[in-house]
């Protein structure tokens, strides 16, 4: 789980960081249209990777917290592996 996290954070810093050291180095404040959606195009799958662990884990929490008798039924290894 955290290695994953942490590529796709990485993976997320990547995308948007060199086009604002140019930005702030040059003292520019614009971006092509090319340019800005083959940002969005590797940025958003990222993101969307990052939403989707968090939210696998924050259930993963709350049925342990709030459910710990019904936790091994309702994360069983087959749900597990389907995550």
């Amino acid at each position: 789980y955290f290695f994953n996290l942490a590529l796709s954070d990485l993976g997320s810093i990547c995308t948007t960081v060199p086009k604002a050291m140019y930005n702030s180095l040059w003292d520019t404040r614009d971006i092509s249209y090319t340019g800005c959606s083959a940002q969005l195009f590797f940025f958003l799958p990222f993101i969307s990777t990052v939403f989707y662990l968090l939210t696998i884990v924050c259930y993963d929490r709350y049925v342990s917290i709030c459910k710990p008798l019904h936790y091994g039924t309702l994360l069983g290894s087959r749900a597990c592996a389907h995550m």
